[in-house]
């Protein structure tokens, strides 16, 4: 985890949180003038318990960065109608100077919670802020390593390294043993809350995209399969083209693709559009177990599907035969009465247009 101190010194980490205001009120109340958006330099100071003096000197210190952020010094014109205007509202009794008034917004005030170093209220909020990133970044391993972060946490360890041996005096920073002792101190430091964190973040994302780059691999194999294996029929017309026994061999081969197991062929009288029994044509289970009964249905044997083929198809699969997954695939075309039939009576009615897509690898949601 990144140290609080690290956001006194780095202006580019101070930017990447400079949005997260939310941090002020989480430590301790903010209070704003009457527009619901400005403070004062007097409200500022007494929200980090530190002197007016001690604020206007980091003013003068920071004051791009701080502008940027949203400060602003108001003077003639400008400040008698923000007098007039907001702060005739003020309920506090507040000496108004000649000259100019300061005023913050709070992304500025979050930017002085971020330079203040002898408050105990600003380093709360520096804490907060930076544990809060910690923990959104947990919640999101896979997400990448923030280049700006980084070259932040360089800049700061070099300014930290020049510090520690500043205080050292030059006569001892002279000696090259302490420099080296200081300089792998900070090195062991940083490292430690920084960088050993991030390293480890990158290995979870690279981990997590190895996995997925195996799943589409595993999911290309498994196209490439379907259309070497079965090329010669991605088309209407070649399913056109079949008999009722072909077709429905098939469909089997459809349904051994999409993982189910154990299809066989029911044996009846003859009638209907498959081979079977008129009403089931095959017999199987799903991959996770289900009973699959399917009825077949060409072009060949009827103009349409009717209501009534699909009503009968469902009293047999549900009542006679108990199926889980009634499936009634066809060439021919559903009318509209049988398209309602099938959702009602809970039968999947593999139409032209979702035959066209299962024959040609898409996976049929009902069986997965």
């Amino acid at each position: 985890m990144v140290h609080e101190g690290a956001l006194l010194e780095s202006q580019t980490l101070r930017a990447s949180v400079a949005e997260r205001t939310e941090a002020l009120d989480k430590v301790k109340t903010l209070s704003l003038l009457p527009d619901g958006v400005h403070v004062t330099t007097r409200m500022v100071a007494r929200y980090f318990e530190v002197s007016e003096h001690a604020v206007g000197k980091l003013v003068q210190r920071h004051r791009d960065e701080l502008t940027e952020r949203g400060m602003r010094t108001l003077r003639g014109s400008d400040l008698e109608f923000f007098k007039k205007d907001i702060l005739s509202s003020f309920p506090e009794s507040y000496p108004q100077p000649r000259s100019n008034l300061t005023l913050f917004t709070r992304r500025a005030v979050l930017n002085v919670a971020m330079l203040l170093r002898d408050s105990d209220v600003a380093r709360r909020v520096r804490t907060y802020l930076l544990d809060t990133e910690q923990a959104s970044r947990a919640e999101s391993p896979g997400a990448p390593v923030d280049d700006a972060v980084v070259h932040s946490l360089v800049e700061w360890l070099d300014q930290w390294i020049a510090a520690c041996v500043a205080e050292q005096g030059v006569a001892h920073a002279a000696r090259e043993g302490r420099v080296r002792e200081i300089a792998e101190e900070a090195v062991r430091g940083v490292v430690g809350r920084t960088v050993v964190p991030l390293l480890n973040q990158v290995m979870h994302a690279h981990g997590e995209l190895r996995r997925r780059l195996a799943e589409n691999e595993a999911e290309t194999a498994r196209l490439s399969r379907v259309v070497r294996e079965y090329g010669a029929v991605c088309s209407m017309a070649a399913l056109d083209a079949m008999d009722a026994r072909e077709f429905e061999r098939h469909v089997a081969w459809l349904c051994r693709r999409d993982g189910c197991a154990e299809m066989t062929a029911t044996r009846g009288d003859g009638r209907g559009g498959g081979t079977g029994d008129g009403f089931a044509d095959m017999l199987g289970h799903t991959a996770d177990g289900r009973r699959l009964v399917v009825r077949c249905r060409t072009r060949h044997s009827g103009a349409h599907v009717t209501g009534g083929d699909v009503l009968g198809f469902a009293g047999v699969a549900k009542l006679e035969y108990e199926a889980d997954v009634a499936l009634l695939v066809a060439s021919a075309p559903f009318t509209r009465d049988a398209l309602l039939v099938a959702a009602r009576h809970e039968v999947t009615a593999v139409h032209r247009g979702l035959l066209e897509a299962w024959n040609k690898g898409a996976r049929l949601r009902v069986l997965q």
